[in-house]
């Protein structure tokens, strides 16, 4: 099972309140519901047919017809058609919609505050919605209409939580999307799915922990990378002033640090440094090892010229 089912499975378990019934009825039949008088929607979502008959049963006091039929298309799925007759006045009077229209803005009174819009916004994720596994690659939130006006009715709805919703036409319908993981955990707060949001909040905080853990061993492995490259070019440096007959004219402090480079070939200029002061009494920094090194290589340098 898909982890937007598994939202939407939870979504229709919560229980709002008769205004907020009345708005989130209005997201889902706004999108769904086809007729004048009697009023169809079909839909291949069970967790969708479920909550539009709890709450056409809750608004209405009225039962839906349901029949379940198998759809034979690609995907194989069942399909859900729900049936109930209604007066247009108590229809437009409760829900604030027309019924010769899909996808149209709701009345004011739909989204009249807060509590309203979340409620609004449940239902249409629930029929437009689908919110990629954070489990996946990219994290991604969408929600699809026929209608441009519409998309951007909830493109609004959604930046009024502060969501940074954006919108883009694919083909000849409208995606509004969000891409931020932080700002989808803050859509799944505002449309109360708390299990959603711990399991997505889980999965985040581990994949940025493992991001964070790669990136020091990858700074980690390039640091070691450029150390072994920086002691072969010295013991390259060192092998040529062999080489040239000149390595016996150095003095005592230079040569010992020339043959602790060529006797720890792996080691960082800080790690020979301890080396050679736990090894000979004699103290000396990394600075020291360093300066040291570079006498040889001007030496090398006047060998090439």
């Amino acid at each position: 099972m898909s982890f937007t089912t598994n939202l939407k499975n939870e979504i229709i378990g919560i229980d709002g309140s008769e205004i907020e019934n009345i708005s989130e009825l209005a997201a889902l039949l706004n999108v769904q519901a086809e007729g004048k008088k009697k009023i169809k929607i079909i839909t291949e979502s069970v967790s969708v047919s479920k909550r539009i008959f709890n709450l056409v049963k809750k608004v209405f006091q009225i039962n839906c017809q349901i029949t379940v039929r198998k759809n034979y298309s690609f995907s194989k799925k069942n399909i859900y058609i729900l049936e109930f007759e209604i007066e247009k006045e108590k229809w437009q009077n409760n829900l604030g919609l027309n019924l010769e229209k899909k996808q149209q803005i709701p009345a004011e009174f739909i989204v009249a505050d807060e509590e309203m819009k979340k409620a609004y916004l449940r239902g249409v994720f629930l029929v437009s919605g689908s919110l990629s596994d954070p489990k996946k690659i990219n994290y991604h939130l969408e929600f699809v209409f026929i209608n441009e006006e519409y998309a951007k009715f909830i493109l609004q709805l959604l930046n009024d939580f502060d969501l940074n919703a954006k919108i883009l036409q694919r083909e000849k319908k409208y995606m509004v999307y969000i891409k931020e993981a932080e700002k989808i955990s803050d859509f799944l707060k505002v449309i109360g799915a708390g299990g959603g949001l711990f399991y997505f909040e889980d999965i985040r905080i581990y994949r940025d922990h493992k991001n964070m853990t790669n990136r020091l061993n990858n700074c980690e492995q390039a640091n070691v990378e450029k150390t072994i490259a920086t002691a072969n070019k010295q013991i390259a440096i060192i092998e040529k002033v062999k080489a040239a007959d000149l390595y016996l004219l150095l003095n005592d402090k230079v040569k010992l640090v020339a043959d602790y480079r060529l006797k720890y070939p792996e080691t960082s200029l800080d790690e020979l440094a301890t080396i050679i002061s736990l090894e000979t009494n004699q103290k000396i920094t990394k600075s020291g090892v360093f300066h040291r090194l570079k006498k040889i290589e001007k030496i090398a340098e006047k060998i090439k010229r």
